[in-house]
């Protein structure tokens, strides 16, 4: 397979989940969409590295999956403690996580 299938892969899931975290409003589905773009750009470094023949790209995508799950434990554990607090889950509304 040519690497243009990989990259068009890659362009219409960063591309969905872009567009879920513009326009989505529950703090789940955002989470969920920037996993989406994460994953994207997961896909690329991997074509890009099996391109170029070396594995540069597939270690850069080992540590961007380390990132993603450590937004996922932060963002989870901000969203159970919005939850607890029975705070409005819009997160237009949310006015207490900033400083």
């Amino acid at each position: 397979m040519s690497i243009a299938w990989y990259l068009a892969v890659s362009g219409i899931v960063f591309s969905l989940g872009a567009f879920g975290v513009m326009t989505r409003r529950n703090p789940l589905v955002v989470l969920l969409c920037l996993e989406l773009m994460l994953n994207g750009a997961n896909l690329a470094l991997i074509a890009f590295s099996r391109m170029w023949g070396n594995g540069d790209g597939q270690i850069l995508a080992l540590v961007v999956m380390t990132v993603a799950a450590c937004e996922v434990c932060i963002g989870l554990g901000m969203i159970v403690a919005i939850y607890r607090r029975r705070l409005p889950i819009n997160v237009d509304e949310l006015r207490e996580l900033q400083g």
